[in-house]
């Protein structure tokens, strides 16, 4: 396994990218409501990405044919985009978008309601974007990475709801895959010794119901074999001497 550890110049590259990709998230946020297609929102990420001086590290990547995963209600990742597929009052709504800024990756997903959701669809958004945070209060110096994979699984576990197994986290820099893999589901061994420097991708990915997807025929949507309902949080990290650094948070101001 080859981890790499950035460089200063690197990290403030890996900065850069995360803080741009936050303005877009925002942006796509902004236009989430009902009667929107899930074309529209990919049509407004990749504007953004690229008037920000980005390329959209999705589109085209062993063939995705766009620049934002949108999933809706049981689609867990990986939604491609439809002219024809329009978001409903109630809906839950998974955005993934990554970009590349002068050669670093960055990689972020939200998942947002669509107008008034049901409480528990709302408790599920909540508890996914909880247990990144539970995650990363372990991404320090010394732990080790399945220190962070323990933590997701021990935040969710009470809540009853299935976590994703067949996807997993990564690390990410030059690329936007690379090692290691970051399971969010608890584990035996203690995995790698986190060190300075390292770049990672943690993203919770739970589900109402049972952890176990299937694939779409399109080959790349992935939705819950039971049909239940799925959310994801994302952000790209990177390890320091101190507190983990969240590189993909927005802050206000960044946009106007």
């Amino acid at each position: 396994m080859a981890v790499t550890i950035k460089s200063e110049r690197e990290i403030e590259l890996m900065r850069e990218a995360g803080r741009l990709l936050a303005i877009v998230h925002k942006e796509m946020e902004e236009a989430i409501r009902p009667g929107i297609s899930t074309k529209e929102i990919d049509t407004l990420g990749e504007s953004v990405i690229r008037k920000l001086g980005c390329v959209p590290n999705f589109k085209n990547y062993h063939g995705y044919p766009a620049s934002v995963c949108v999933s809706v209600n049981d689609e867990v990742v990986h939604g491609i985009p439809s002219s024809i597929r329009f978001l409903e009052e109630g809906d839950i709504v998974s955005l993934d978008a990554g970009l590349i800024y002068k050669g670093y990756h960055s990689d972020a997903a939200r998942t947002h309601g669509v107008g008034q959701i049901n409480p528990l669809a709302q408790k599920l958004i909540q508890v996914t974007r909880e247990s990144f945070f539970a995650g990363i209060k372990m991404a320090k110096a010394g732990n080790h990475l399945h220190d962070i994979s323990n933590a997701i699984d021990a935040y969710i576990k009470p809540y009853g709801y299935g976590i994703v197994r067949d996807l997993v986290g990564h690390g990410i820099g030059t690329s936007l895959h690379e090692d290691p893999e970051i399971p969010n589901f608890a584990q035996r061994r203690r995995g790698l010794k986190l060190r300075p420097g390292m770049t990672l991708a943690v993203e919770p990915m739970v589900n109402m119901g049972y952890p176990e997807v299937e694939w779409m025929d399109d080959d790349w949507t992935v939705v819950t074999e039971d049909g239940s309902w799925s959310a994801h949080y994302e952000n790209t990290i990177l390890i320091t001497d101190g507190e983990p650094e969240i590189l993909t948070l927005y802050e206000p101001g960044e946009i106007r």
